[in-house]
């Protein structure tokens, strides 16, 4: 709106006139600042500085039909919040990047093609931030500016600007999270980086520059990635800034206090394990685990990867909870070269969420977190399933003392119902259907268990957690000590969930085309020509509707209706991804759908129905049904 560019060239153009003139000397970055300063632009920009917020309350305004291949789509909805100037803000530039080796060989993008992307995604102190999606390149162009807000309201008195002395003792660090999406959509994890921000409360002028070496995640948590050129600045200007030697003590006491607090729990722990093997020596091959390395290689006690995650309003019910973890991508860490070993990683929230997918702990882990949040008594279970495959899923206690299993991978409940084994032979033992096998251990939280019965077969195991004959307790205060956020920085605060960026019915509408378009290929391959239904399409809606709601709620409902008005063959199935080629060809795979793709026949008249539903960040449960009505010549 103010044309600032143009603005501070005329500054810019007239100071170095004025300045130059007498003796050519070299003006620094500080003497333009300066004398934009001098003039009030500075001040103008800083008034008219809108910084993006995301609104989950807001109703939607429906997006405008978007042109094909513009990667850079901006949320849709994005409220002006104009500046407090009472309080401290953080402004970090990221100004590009260097030495990304892999990408060494990358030719340019030619205008309109479409590359792999890189996007850097930052939280912190519950904001979050995403840069624009740039071109994968040996030196990515990133130009980003973030205002992180450091004045959040846990401090005290909202009224009281901040001070070095303060801000010195928020330990949270900025965790950023770097992500590749490649031309196919898929995304990988590329880096994940918890910058120390506090260095710039000792830099003069405030203004600090640092290079970030980024290393890369699982078993190449050693080897550098690529540097970030990263610039900090407070905002509104510190008064007084602290000594280099304040800050650096300050660092390694922390540091210290966070090694001691880990020593002493590491002792905990060990002592704890050898006493749960003397109440039997079989009890070292459960599967009871009480570290876990996350995306670092960093080893942390599993009941940091827990904490109670409430939604705002984009989750209602613990059901829909489940619903969303199940519609989040599920892939396993991967494994350079075979050996059939599972690589470990179990991802920090922000990896997790950023990626869109992950491995089937990252999923036990965030339905914990929000079952937790909704009130429930929730735990991650530790076992194996069948053909002893390791294996987490989630557990609930109901205050009546029903044990419910939840499915974090497809959103399933099972009811757990124990065997017991000294019945007589005559006593019909309920029959279980959930996938389990064997369990280790339970933990969330505040609470670790390690299942101490003298089997560890799910389907005669006895959840009374208070008896310590049958469940082994982990102190509470030793866990609390190194799993309780603020208290030490080696364990990452929770970002806050976002709302979905996505617009339903566009993306419905665009992978529903995109399928067409394939189909007719598909059968123009065949010799057979395509005529579609349009009014059969909008049919089929009813029945996906449906399907959606009986995922989240386990409720069927409006399909009499949908019977009543249909006669044809129609083939449901259902995806948590948003690529119509992928889905095309799972699709073919199936007998059934592919007898309907290439149906031949009398006036065949061919349908096909996308409806994307829409859940927190960016994940989507995707119903596709495809269906035929010809002519039935007896």
């Amino acid at each position: 709106q103010m044309d600032v560019h143009g603005r501070i060239r005329e500054v810019l153009a007239e100071t170095i006139r004025e300045e130059l003139a007498p003796e050519h000397q070299q003006l620094s970055t500080e003497d333009l600042i300066k004398a934009l300063r001098q003039r009030g632009i500075i001040d103008d920009v800083m008034k008219e500085l809108k910084f993006v917020t995301d609104v989950n309350e807001k109703e939607r305004p429906s997006a405008p039909k978007p042109s094909t291949h513009f990667v850079d789509r901006e949320p849709p909805v994005l409220q002006k919040t104009n500046i407090d100037p009472t309080r401290r803000y953080l402004y970090l530039q990221v100004l590009g990047g260097k030495a990304f080796l892999e990408h060494l060989q990358e030719p340019e993008p030619l205008p309109g093609q479409i590359c792999s992307t890189f996007t850097l995604c930052l939280h912190f102190r519950n904001q979050r931030f995403r840069s624009k999606p740039v071109p994968c390149a040996c030196e990515p162009d990133f130009h980003d500016g973030f205002l992180l807000e450091v004045h959040k309201d846990s401090l005290g008195d909202g009224s009281k600007m901040v001070d070095a002395t303060t801000m010195l003792s928020i330990c949270d660090p900025v965790h950023m999270v770097l992500i590749k999406t490649d031309t196919f959509g898929e995304t990988t994890l590329v880096a994940s980086y918890f910058l120390e921000w506090r260095s710039v409360l000792a830099a003069e002028n405030g203004i600090t520059n640092v290079a970030v070496e980024l290393l890369g995640v699982g078993t190449e948590s050693k080897v550098s990635v690529g540097v970030l050129n990263i610039r900090l600045e407070m905002y509104p200007q510190l008064n007084k800034t602290l000594s280099p030697e304040i800050t650096n003590t300050q660092f390694a006491l922390e540091r210290q206090k966070t090694a001691e607090k880990e020593r002493l729990f590491l002792v905990y722990a060990k002592q704890w394990w050898r006493e749960y093997l003397q109440i039997r020596p079989t009890h070292n091959v459960r599967l009871v685990k009480i570290f876990a390395q996350d995306e670092n290689g960093v080893n942390r006690p599993v009941c940091s990867y827990i904490r109670p995650l409430r939604a705002g309003r984009l989750l209602d019910t613990p059901r829909q909870a489940a619903r969303f973890v199940s519609v989040l991508g599920y892939e396993r860490a991967p494994v350079i070269g075979g050996g059939g070993g599972k690589q470990e990683q179990w991802c920090t929230l922000l990896a997790f969420l950023c990626r869109n997918k992950g491995d089937c702990e990252d999923h036990a882990n965030l339905l914990c977190s929000l079952l937790l949040g909704f009130g429930l008594e929730a735990f991650v279970c530790v076992g194996t399933k069948a053909k002893g495959v390791p294996h987490t899923w989630v557990m609930t206690c109901g205050t009546d003392g029903t044990i419910t299993f939840w499915e974090s991978l497809t959103g399933h409940r099972y009811i757990h119902r124990p065997i017991n084994p000294d019945d007589p032979p005559l006593v019909e033992q309920p029959k279980p259907l959930y996938p389990y096998r064997t369990i280790g251990c339970i933990f969330n939280h505040q609470k670790f268990l390690g299942n101490c019965q003298p089997s560890d077969a799910v389907e005669v195991c006895v959840f009374h957690l208070h008896d310590e004959s049958k469940w082994k307790p982990m102190s509470g205060e030793a866990i609390k000590s190194v799993c309780f956020p603020g208290t030490t920085s080696s364990v990452p605060p929770f970002p806050p969930l976002c709302a979905s960026t996505i617009d339903a019915a566009v993306t419905s509408n665009e992978i529903e085309l995109q399928l067409r378009i394939l189909v007719s290929e598909h059968r123009k391959d065949l010799g057979l020509s395509t005529v579609w239904d349009d009014h059969l399409s909008y049919l089929l809606s009813p029945a996906l509707a449906a399907y959606e709601l009986e995922r989240t709620t386990s409720i069927s409902a409006g399909n009499e209706e949908f019977q009543d008005a249909h006669t044809f063959k129609g083939f449901p199935i259902h995806f948590v991804y948003r690529n119509a080629r992928r889905a095309f060809a799972t699709c073919l795979r199936s007998p059934f759908c592919e007898e309907i793709i290439c149906c031949r026949g009398d006036q065949v008249r061919l349908a096909v129905r996308v409806r994307v539903f829409t859940y927190p960040e960016s994940a989507c449960a995707v119903w596709i049904m495809f269906a035929c009505k010809y002519r039935s010549v007896l």
